[in-house]
């Protein structure tokens, strides 16, 4: 097959690198790409989220699927334009993306169903009136914008005064809701119509610093899987939070297919759905995918045709890691241009393995480029040796701004 992989971050090399060990894979083409996946993938140049230049591209060199990695294409309609052209996109059409696009469409879906998530309200026009809704209900209280932020528009408020300076940072449309107590888990399953096959769960460090304090980010590492989520804990957390979503979207009409990632809190009165997201997580997806055993394009294929692959779909029992290295003033204003050095000695290392996000080449030279710069994953035959492996790994790699976190998989 001939796959077009949109997208340039962790995730989608992560992709590319599962993709490439396909003995179904003729040609491999990642728009646009970055230098790590053009080991595996002829990099073309253009954006992720220029629908039309995809489509074209796709027309062009006969594209057998595509495969989108990031949300923004997908909410911006990539399936939908693949459909009338006739070329197969394994992801969710518009109309179901909004699960992701709008929190408060979420929302909405999750009370249809019965799914249990926090108590919310909703303000698209009056601030005062989300102003006194805080001041009514008290903190901590979390405030989102109600629409695609990178990851970065959650804002967990400890304080009323914070949560009023929320408002006003991140302005309208926003969803207010109560503030769920407990750990954080990542579930993604494979989602056609109405039924889900279970990939597995990760736990993602959000928070930019050490001890989860600090500004939310896009994700810091993740570690998969969580000790507290087990196999049977997600099964049930699939039938609870994601296969009545799945009813529900195709009672409306718009049924989804596609990977789904489930976020959610483990309360003392069982998983509540967080969000959702239409795609793999970043940096989940990393940790996630490096135990994958089966072969990923076949499935993909399904997905896109509307169908579940009906074999089993099978990782390694290793625990894994994946840790963010983010360049200094993440995730506000990321120092670039940085010469990155020691990444070739990753390749003796056991059980360890790089993916690029934000870089690029200058001069010859790796740099710098954006503000999650590499994910370095590892597996191990314990959590604790992935973890070393992880953390040996990452301090071979130099560049006048690199950034981590001390404590993804202690905490």
């Amino acid at each position: 097959m001939r796959v077009l992989l949109v997208g340039s971050g962790g995730r989608e090399h992560a992709l590319a690198t599962a993709l490439a060990r396909s003995p179904l894979l003729e040609t491999l083409y990642a728009a646009p790409g970055n230098p790590g996946m053009a080991e595996s993938a002829h990099c073309v140049d253009i954006r992720a989220d220029d629908i039309d230049a995809l489509v074209q591209f796709a027309r062009e060199q006969n594209i057998d699927l595509i495969v989108p990695g990031p949300e923004a294409p997908l909410v911006a309609g990539l399936t939908d334009a693949c459909a009338q052209a006739n070329i197969a996109c394994a992801g969710p059409s518009q109309a179901a993306s909004a699960l992701e696009g709008s929190k408060a469409f979420t929302k909405e879906v999750a009370d249809a169903a019965g799914i249990p998530t926090a108590r919310w309200q909703r303000f698209d026009h009056d601030k005062d009136a989300a102003l006194r809704y805080i001041r009514e209900q008290g903190a901590p209280i979390v405030i989102k914008a109600d629409g695609l932020a990178g990851g970065k528009g959650v804002i967990v408020a400890q304080t009323v005064e914070e949560a009023e300076h929320a408002v006003h940072q991140l302005g309208l449309p926003l969803v207010i809701e109560e503030c769920l107590v407990g750990r954080e888990v990542s579930l993604f399953a494979f989602c056609a119509d109405d039924d889900a096959v279970l990939i597995g769960a990760a736990r993602d460090h959000k928070r930019v610093g050490d001890g989860d304090t600090g500004p939310n980010t896009g994700g810091m590492g993740a570690i998969c899987p969580p000790a507290d989520f087990d196999r049977d804990a997600q099964e049930k957390a699939l039938d609870l939070t994601v296969r009545p979503m799945l009813a529900e979207m195709k009672r409306r009409g718009t049924p989804f297919r596609g990977v789904i990632f489930a976020g959610l809190m483990l309360t003392e009165e069982g998983p509540k759905l967080i969000e959702y997201n239409v795609r793999f997580g970043d940096p989940e997806a990393q940790a996630l995918l490096i135990r994958l055993e089966s072969d990923l394009l076949p499935i993909l294929k399904n997905l896109a045709d509307g169908t579940l692959s009906q074999e089993a779909i099978t990782f390694s029992e290793k625990p894994s890691i994946a840790l963010v290295l983010a360049a200094k003033g993440y995730p506000d204003a990321p120092k670039k241009g940085g010469i990155i050095e020691g990444t070739e000695r990753l390749e003796t290392l056991p059980g360890v393995q790089l993916f690029h996000a934000g870089t690029a080449l200058k001069d010859g030279k790796l740099i710098a480029s954006g503000g999650r710069v590499l994910t370095v994953c590892a597996t191990g035959k314990t959590p604790a040796q992935a973890r070393a492996r992880a953390y040996e790994a990452a301090a071979t790699i130099q560049w006048d701004d690199k950034m981590l976190r001390s404590d993804i998989g202690a905490v």
